[in-house]
């Protein structure tokens, strides 16, 4: 078999359940880097169903791919959004 045979890895495959998105979104939160939290978003939100997430955020869907995608501007009231449109909270803790 070679490296070209092989079928290329989609994260999306494997968040079927709640408690993986959680663990996958609480990963990226703890490495810190925005674009990585950013990334995870939108990994999910494909996950969900983007036209789902999109619906759920209040939003159109081209702006939340707009918003979520690699070099996107992801404001902090459409990332509020959409985090509570996944069905997540904001909450501080100490680090």
């Amino acid at each position: 078999m070679k490296i070209g045979d092989l079928k290329e890895f989609d994260t999306t495959e494997v968040l079927t359940n709640e408690e993986t998105i959680q663990h996958y979104l609480a990963i990226a939160f703890e490495e810190g880097d925005p674009r990585h939290i950013q990334q995870a978003l939108w990994t999910v939100a494909r996950a969900r169903g983007v036209s789902q997430v999109a619906s759920d955020a209040g939003l159109a869907e081209d702006d939340l791919r707009a918003s979520l995608s690699d070099g996107g501007d992801l404001s902090f009231a459409t990332f509020v959004k959409v985090l509570r449109a996944l069905g997540f909270n904001l909450s501080p803790f100490a680090a």
